[in-house]
């Protein structure tokens, strides 16, 4: 998220228009997307032009949807610039070729990657259960010394690029690719493998929090779960999250702690992400 829209539009819209547009858009590589309300859809053209004149952005799309399926993805319209849905993005000092059209990728988790990446340990083993064009991932391999990451998703452009990304990166041999449904997976080949589990999908996370615990070793170690808490302002979404938590480990008799968690980004009105890290002991 780059800059405020509503200011790089100010004197090409009036107040009253400027009042519907959303402020924040996302720039992935070197595409723009952007939310525009169906009142504003008149002025989309305006707003892609304005985007344009920043010499970083080629392309400028407009989210039409919501995040949704199994792949995470959101339709998106070409509205100005390249027609091209396929760029690479910097972050951290890593590249991640991406189509934006075919798979998820969201730049405003580039703090949690990093901070994630920084807990790991020395020859820990990570299993990333949702991994996307392999971001969590090779952050990690570039900022740890984990011994190997296996990365997983179930949508096969995802993957494609994913492997791509290896290359770039120079993560063969540590960042292992891995198409298919994370459960199965976590079931059935990385069952007590892991030191550590990464859940970085919210609308999944805990109705998969079974097969993370299957995949972590006998001895213990980590799964960061992430989830989407609705919260009133007389409600705390990190406690509410932590509660969801514990009672389902507490059913399942697993030895547990949560010393850390925090809201991620709030995604809408009373709306939150939040990331739980819970230590699975032994």
């Amino acid at each position: 998220m780059k800059g405020n829209l509503k200011t790089a539009l100010r004197g090409k819209l009036t107040d009253k228009e400027l009042d519907l547009v959303y402020k924040s858009y996302d720039v992935i590589g070197t595409i723009a997307v952007i939310r525009i309300p169906e009142q504003s859809v008149r002025h989309s053209e305006v707003i892609a032009e304005a985007l344009l004149q920043q010499k970083n952005i080629k392309s400028v799309w407009r989210q039409s949807s919501p995040i949704y399926g199994d792949y995470r993805l959101r339709k998106l319209q070409w509205v100005a610039g390249e027609r091209k849905s396929v760029t690479v993005h910097r972050e951290h000092g890593c590249l991640f070729k991406v189509d934006v059209e075919k798979c998820y990728f969201s730049p405003r988790l580039a703090f949690e990657r990093i901070r994630i990446a920084e807990l790991v340990e020395d020859n820990d083993v990570v299993v990333n259960m949702f991994a996307g064009v392999g971001c969590y991932s090779i952050v990690i391999a570039k900022y740890s010394k984990a011994s190997k990451i296996f990365s997983i998703d179930v949508n096969p452009d995802a993957v494609r690029f994913m492997r791509e990304n290896i290359l770039l990166n120079k993560n063969v041999g540590r960042v292992f690719p891995m198409e298919g449904n994370a459960n199965k997976i976590a079931k059935e080949t990385l069952r007590g493998k892991a030191d550590r589990v990464l859940m970085p999908l919210p609308q999944k996370a805990y109705d998969y929090l079974d097969y993370a615990l299957l995949a972590v070793k006998p001895q213990g170690g980590w799964i960061h779960y992430y989830d989407f808490q609705h919260s009133k302002v007389e409600e705390n979404p990190v406690e509410k999250s932590e509660v969801k938590v514990a009672e389902k480990l507490t059913k399942q008799k697993v030895d547990f702690k949560l010393p850390f968690s925090r809201v991620v980004r709030q995604t809408g009105p009373n709306w939150y992400q939040i990331v739980v890290d819970i230590q699975v002991l032994g």
